[in-house]
């Protein structure tokens, strides 16, 4: 087996946005620019450096920034001025980004140099994917972007660049930018005129980071489906239900919602050669809607995360500079492609989709709790009949329940959760720089309430399947399960026998269920994430 390291190869051609997540989370994946790209980066920089010498004044360039924007830079200054950019925007707070995040934005940054819009020189985005290359990781505060343009966070890697700054080493620990490079083998980076503005201003973090959500909501799509047919499989022995009509073909081909097929075949899949399957005349003729409507909640979610990877892709692949290098004419060409309004509503919508998927989750584990009351009782009633009077402690001869008994109140204030996080981010943006900048897309902040949606979320179907597992295994193998859930109530049999703390009992059935989307349902994910 080979131990060269994987390698993303940018070129000219368009990028996916999984393509890019998956080199982001793995630090030994490598990134190099082909001739193509690099001869795009040489003609760019020609546009750039011959508008530089026209005597016109371009933004950025050869002026100021925001509200400076009609203000000079004397030539003299062009190259101190550029450091000053990099200072100045170089004032992000709060908690640095993990290092999966860390390199999706230097690669989304380098991969919108490579779209020839920047200008910036072929040695410049080379050093960029050294940076990568070498493990260089530069220390960047999650909070400061409003949404036109990440200015703070990509300050934060220029910062780096140029030997400022702050990095974490190999061991996490934080050290001078220009510590980083040294013991990388790099030299701080020389910025020629008009780089500093290209290196920050451009939405990477928000593209970058957005990449990575869409990876975990794919597998959530899938995870949903998982925790939803365990829930089936436990109405149909506790309450009569379990009805799979609503999941046939003849259902999904009578009204074409984008992912809802999917979906449907998902959850048939995770049935296959099971109880469910059979014709039962006791089944009830309808279940409940957050069981006979999940095809279509889920579908739609499924739907609006497709439109997410469309979003991250057209940012990606798009020119999103400003001013925009545009080698056809050869001019520099000032304009609002910085502003990623496609992506931030993407990012709203799924925070609103998600908080849907969680309504009907809780749902579910409501109908599952009666029959725990049952067994509780029972299990009550047995330890006080067998010798349990003779057993010392105040627990007396009751064993520990294997599954927490209010789960339920959790998946209920997980909910609520989800149901604050999907209200609107993106109206709150202030006018800044004097009134020019008097719109701004807060896509940063969608998407960080879309992470932590994302946590809530995967808990709550943590907890459904849990839930469904318990119940399936205290009622036995009189009736067989499906392969693909027999496959989950197997695994978290022995998450659940080890009577974990509660908070550890989710956090390793989540850590189960990622892998179980992986073996059981490839072929969904894999059609998810092709975009």
């Amino acid at each position: 087996m080979s131990s060269e390291p994987r390698t993303l190869l940018i070129g000219t051609s368009p990028v996916d946005a999984r393509s890019v997540a998956l080199a982001a989370l793995d630090p030994a994946f490598h990134v190099k620019l082909n001739q193509d790209a690099l001869s795009l980066l040489g003609r760019s920089r020609e546009v750039l450096e011959r508008a530089s010498t026209s005597g016109e004044r371009i933004y950025g360039l050869n002026t100021l920034l925001g509200s400076g924007r009609d203000t000079a830079v004397e030539e003299k200054s062009v190259l101190a001025y550029q450091i000053q950019v990099v200072r100045y925007h170089n004032s992000g707070v709060g908690a640095y980004l993990d290092r999966p995040s860390s390199r999706a934005v230097i690669l989304a940054r380098l991969i919108g140099f490579s779209r020839g819009g920047s200008g910036v020189r072929p040695e410049t985005a080379q050093f960029y994917a050294e940076l990568l290359n070498r493990g260089v990781l530069p220390a960047i505060p999650r909070e400061g972007s409003v949404g036109s343009s990440d200015l703070t966070q990509l300050a934060a890697v220029a910062a780096v660049a140029i030997g400022e700054g702050e990095a974490f080493d190999a061991d996490g620990t934080l050290v001078p930018g220009s510590k980083a490079l040294a013991d990388a083998g790099l030299q701080p980076l020389r910025l020629a005129p008009g780089e500093a503005l290209a290196l920050v201003s451009a939405n990477a973090y928000s593209v970058g980071a957005g990449t990575l959500a869409l990876v975990r909501l794919q597998h959530v799509a899938e995870f949903a489906d998982v925790a939803l047919s365990l829930s089936l499989e436990t109405i149909a022995r506790y309450d009569g239900g379990g009805n799979l009509s609503p999941f046939s073909p003849a259902i999904q081909a009578a009204k074409a919602v984008d992912g809802q097929k999917d979906s449907a075949a998902a959850v048939r899949h995770m049935l296959r050669g099971g109880w469910l399957e059979d014709v039962r005349p006791e089944v009830s003729v309808q279940d409940a809607l957050s069981f006979r409507a999940a095809p279509q909640m889920h579908g739609a979610f499924r739907s609006l995360v497709s439109q997410l990877g469309d979003a991250l892709n057209v940012e990606l692949n798009g020119r999103g500079d400003n001013p925009l290098v545009d080698i056809e004419s050869g001019q520099m060409v000032s304009g609002g492609n910085f502003q990623p309004m496609q992506l931030a509503l993407s990012f709203e919508g799924l925070r609103l989709a998600l908080a849907h998927v969680g309504i009907s989750s809780e749902r579910r584990i409501a109908k599952l709790y009666p029959p725990q009351r049952v067994i509780r009782a029972r299990h009550l009633e047995a330890a006080s009949s067998d010798a349990a009077l003779s057993v010392s402690g105040p627990a007396g001869g009751l064993a520990q329940e294997e599954l927490p008994g209010l789960l339920w109140y959790s998946a209920a204030g997980l909910l609520s959760e989800l149901k604050f996080l999907a209200a609107p981010a993106t109206l709150g943006a202030p006018t800044l720089s004097a009134d020019v900048e008097d719109h701004s897309t807060l896509a940063p902040l969608a998407l960080q309430q879309l992470e932590s949606s994302l946590e809530a979320l995967e808990k709550l179907l943590a907890i459904e399947a849990l839930t469904g597992s318990y119940l399936l295994l205290e009622a036995g193998a009189a009736q067989p399960l499906g392969k693909g859930t027999g496959a989950v109530v197997g695994r978290l049999a022995d998450v659940l026998a080890d009577r974990p703390s509660a908070p550890d009992l989710v956090e390793r059935a989540r850590r189960e269920l990622r892998d179980v989307v992986a073996q059981e349902l490839p072929a969904t994910g894999e059609k998810e994430g092709t975009t």
